[in-house]
């Protein structure tokens, strides 16, 4: 198992589910006006996102790292792949990365993935993410949370040093023996200064604007064109 995929099992104990859902909403009425007709979902999860701007008449592709989010896109008949963004065929209106997404790549990495959403937007196309800010990291993300359920227990420890937020996650998953199976795993963000999105050879940052999703001012909307 991946730690996307430990991620994937341990996401409905996190409680981010309103979060979630505020997000949508800002990025979908970001895309109301634009006239999107096609959309790709690149960190799709689950699929939630898809299945709203399907419901406005949006053909929507999501790509996702974690298999198991995958399968569960596609159980749920959406068009969604276990694939790198350069690797999707077609072009689209409109790209989006949602919820950190940004956040889970390093700069090289991250500049290499510009080039290939930029690869994959249509020449007026339109690229939407968020990303945490710095006080997102150090005051809101960083420290310990547990949490439960009849069958499994969940333990998140964060800490915040160098730009980076290192995420240990330990899920135990009570078996069909009465027994409980350990996963572990650590996830890595970065801290990306604004100035790297201002700076990039393939897409101009046209739009940013700092908002409050679980604190003061803790996420930051970025949006981009092609060059």
């Amino acid at each position: 198992m991946t730690n996307l995929d430990l991620y994937a099992k341990a996401e409905h104990l996190l409680g981010i589910e309103e979060a979630t859902e505020a997000l949508y909403d800002l990025y979908r009425s970001e895309l109301d006006e634009k006239g999107v007709k096609t959309l790709l979902d690149i960190g799709c999860g689950r699929g939630g996102f898809m299945q709203r701007m399907i419901s406005d008449g949006v053909k929507c592709k999501g790509v996702d790292l974690s298999q198991v989010m995958v399968d569960e896109c596609r159980a749920i008949g959406l068009d969604a792949e276990c694939v790198d963004v350069k690797d999707v065929e077609g072009k689209f209106d409109a790209i989006v990365s949602i919820f950190d997404v940004l956040n889970f790549m390093n700069k090289d990495s991250l500049l290499t993935f510009f080039d290939a959403v930029s690869d994959k937007l249509e020449d007026d196309g339109i690229f939407i993410a968020d990303i945490n800010t710095l006080y997102g990291f150090s005051d809101v993300a960083e420290g310990t949370m547990s949490n439960d359920s009849d069958d499994e227990f969940l333990v998140v420890d964060a800490i915040f040093e160098n730009d980076e937020l290192h995420t240990k996650f330990t899920l135990f998953e009570q078996q069909n023996d009465g027994s409980y199976h350990k996963y572990q795993d650590t996830i890595v963000q970065y801290f990306h200064k604004i100035q790297l999105f201002q700076n990039l050879k393939s897409l101009k940052l046209i739009e940013k604007q700092t908002f409050s999703l679980y604190d003061t001012k803790d996420k930051t909307l970025l949006i981009f064109k092609k060059r």
